[in-house]
């Protein structure tokens, strides 16, 4: 038993903008299972879920975001300091606009989506040559040791490090991009804008999914959801979570 990240779940006040300005910043294209909600996925016959690619799924809410940064954020790739200098400038005309997060003097370039959602454009790193657009889900969390436990137990996803200031997490594959648990001061005083959808494996019961994440020390989470097909649960640290049902 074992569940796979597949997505992230951004809130949005327009789903359909957000979903946009994503689809445009990925190379990706942009689908809608329903009212309210805009996919964004790569293009030319992607078929879901799949492995290499950790989709965009842009809900639409009636809050706007706060003004307290979000807790995960995602990093995206680049290829060279060219390719970094361009996207930041195609971003900047899409409507992406300078974050300060308290980051200083960093080689990378902080971001807000739209909707004001903080991302990064990072320098051209070798570890992210092959990560496909999207570099990392980002965490900020206060022991990455104890996410390492929780997240490599939940996920079947496999540990590449973990030290007292990081846990690093990818697909058992090697493909798509990783999963980060940066130490970071403060705790979650408010939900995340983003958070991470996981899906079973054909043939795996939720339900028992859920008894398993709960006995790692997973928490139940009522945010007005009500009578739907995914169970919403919390992290020992508290970063929002779903569990999908499981495919057919």
């Amino acid at each position: 038993m074992a569940l796979r990240p597949v997505q992230v779940n951004i809130k949005a006040l327009d789903d359909a903008a957000v979903g946009g300005f994503w689809a445009e910043a990925l190379g990706w294209g942009v689908s809608s299972e329903g009212p309210g909600v805009t996919n964004v996925e790569p293009a030319d016959g992607f078929v879901w879920p799949d492995p290499v690619a950790v989709c965009i799924d842009v809900v639409a809410v009636p809050e706007p975001k706060t003004s307290t940064k979000n807790r995960v954020h995602l990093d995206l790739a680049t290829t060279s300091a060219a390719h970094q200098a361009e996207l930041v400038a195609r971003l900047r005309t899409l409507g992406a606009t300078p974050a300060d997060v308290g980051q200083g003097d960093v080689p990378w370039t902080v971001l807000a989506d739209p909707e004001g959602n903080e991302f990064c454009v990072l320098e051209p790193r070798e570890v992210y040559r092959d990560t496909g657009p999207i570099a990392a889900v980002v965490v900020d969390c206060v022991d990455p040791r104890a996410m390492a436990r929780f997240w490599g137990g939940a996920t079947d996803w496999t540990l590449h490090g973990v030290t007292d200031d990081s846990a690093v997490l990818r697909s058992a594959k090697g493909v798509g991009p990783y999963l980060e648990f940066l130490r970071k001061p403060g705790v979650k005083t408010v939900p995340d804008r983003l958070h991470l959808d996981l899906l079973p494996y054909p043939g795996d019961d939720q339900e028992a999914e859920v008894a398993r994440l709960r006995a790692l020390g997973a928490t139940d989470l009522d945010l007005g959801q009500g009578d739907v097909p995914w169970r919403c649960l919390a992290d020992p640290e508290g970063h929002e979570f779903c569990v999908l049902g499981a495919p057919r």
